[in-house]
């Protein structure tokens, strides 16, 4: 089912039960930055969605693996992935249009997602529960961890490696099977990683791929009464359906930022700060939920922080995602950038001033910086997904976390102060589910509880923090 990245156009189908099966439907994934076909995928239909499911749920009853074989394949899998690091990175770069270098940064994460994972499987215990009350003198009792079943995993395309494995390595960690749905745009690594955990040991049935556009394949796995947990990463909207429709089931939604940064008069290192804005704002052409977004400078060093801002975007190389050189390639799809210069305008029209960039040719979108922007513009107050920064100075503190907000989303903030009590004070007034001091938001560890509040999500991931979202807790209590 597959062919050379450097020479064919790849094939995938479903992969259910550790085999691939054809369909007779297919779309096309393009090369984003050339516009050329990359592969041709398959799409489910409803019937292989319910063998998928129904595969996952017999492979859940019938078969088991111990802690140690969960670990061992997973660390299995983590050094097969190192083995073909380059090879995945190309295909990362072309199916996504990320820049090389960050393909291998997000191999690389994902080889330490892994092993995060592997070792978690050897970790996942309960708790003694004391029994204090009078008339269970003799009861003994404690709790264990016990896997949901049959969890489905639905990935976005914007890092189609990592934030995939941060789904199947705490799932498969904890015992679970799981059915993968990834994005249509980007499915081709997530298929390659489907064989890469084969030959790492995986049983059959343990992970099942299935292809298609979210609003069919993605609804058919909504309607599967078998599936014990969602997964999801993706857009509010999609995250707010994924919710009503799943009923009292537990999902995990990673969703949507208008990521704040904070840039008091006192940063630490001030080059540092707009070195850190612009280029965390502009890696994989912005578009990640915890990219730079909105950055609040003091008044008393704004200017400042502007200049070196432009100066630090004006390094950038823009072009060929394969270059080793490219520090921005293009957005996703030619829509999405076309999307994006539309809200420039509008905020120009609005009186915005675009300070550096914004010009658009095909999918690229050269990085912008606006000023004078208001926080009713969409560039502002939505989530512009595209290497757009808006930059605005406030005088008071107060006013900078009362902007920062102002906003349905609570993914991640940033701050730079040398301030310790400022830093604490901000931890605890800025409504995100991540405050980061002296960096900025767009920081993650990927063994780091990660998760929102508000429009942003529900539940955690990271390794450790995952499994606990994917298995069940159970009393047991023995009268002795």
């Amino acid at each position: 089912m597959t062919g050379n990245i450097d020479k064919n156009i790849l094939t995938y189908g479903q992969f259910i039960n550790g085999e691939w099966h054809a369909s007779k439907e297919s779309f096309s994934v393009a090369n984003k930055f050339t516009g050329e076909e990359f592969a041709i995928i398959g799409k489910a239909t409803r019937e292989e969605v319910e063998q998928a499911v129904t595969n996952a749920e017999e492979t859940f009853r019938t078969k088991k693996l111990s802690p140690n074989e969960r670990y061992e394949i997973l660390m299995r899998t983590a050094e097969i992935v190192k083995e073909r690091k380059e090879e995945l990175a190309l295909i990362l770069v072309r199916e996504v249009g990320k820049v090389l270098k960050d393909a291998r940064g997000e191999i690389d994460r994902g080889i330490q997602t892994l092993i995060a994972s592997a070792e978690e499987a050897k970790r996942i215990a309960g708790s003694g529960v004391p029994l204090g009350q009078p008339g269970n003198e003799n009861k003994l009792a404690f709790t264990v961890r016990v896997p949901v079943g049959v969890v489905a995993a639905i990935t976005p395309f914007n890092f189609p490696f990592n934030l995939t494995v941060h789904k199947l390595g705490p799932a498969i960690a904890a015992g679970n099977t799981v059915v993968l749905k990834p994005a249509e745009l980007t499915p081709v690594i997530a298929c390659v990683l489907a064989e890469i955990f084969i030959e790492a040991g995986l049983p059959a049935g343990f992970l099942n791929v299935v292809n298609g556009f979210g609003q069919e394949t993605g609804q058919y796995l909504l309607e599967e009464d078998r599936i014990a947990h969602f997964t999801f990463t993706g857009s509010p909207g999609v995250g707010r359906h994924i919710k009503s429709t799943t009923g009292i089931r537990p999902v995990t939604l990673e969703l949507g930022n208008n990521s704040p940064n904070i840039v008091h008069h006192d940063a630490p290192d001030l080059d540092k700060a707009a070195e850190l804005c612009v280029t965390r704002g502009y890696s994989n052409a912005g578009q990640a939920c915890i990219s730079v977004q909105r950055v609040y400078v003091h008044e008393d060093v704004y200017e400042s922080f502007l200049e070196k801002a432009v100066k630090a975007a004006q390094s950038l190389k823009v072009g060929n995602p394969e270059d080793p050189e490219t520090d921005i390639g293009p957005m996703i799809t030619e829509k999405e950038a076309k999307r994006a210069e539309e809200w420039i305008k509008e905020a120009e029209e609005h009186g915005a001033r675009v300070v550096f960039g914004g010009k658009r040719t095909g999918s690229i979108l050269e990085p912008a910086i606006l000023s004078d922007v208001k926080p009713e513009m969409k560039v502002v107050c939505q989530e512009v997904f595209a290497p757009v920064i808006n930059i605005i100075p406030y005088s008071e503190i107060q006013d900078a976390f009362d902007q920062a907000n102002d906003s349905r989303f609570g993914l991640q903030a940033g701050l730079f102060t040398s301030n310790i009590q400022l830093a604490m004070r901000a931890a605890h007034e800025l409504h995100f589910g991540g405050v980061i001091i002296n960096d900025v938001s767009t920081y993650r560890a990927d063994v780091m509880p990660y998760g929102g509040v508000k429009d942003s999500g529900i539940g955690k991931e990271g390794p450790r923090y995952a499994i606990q979202e994917m298995t069940d807790e159970k009393i047991i209590v023995i009268n002795l």
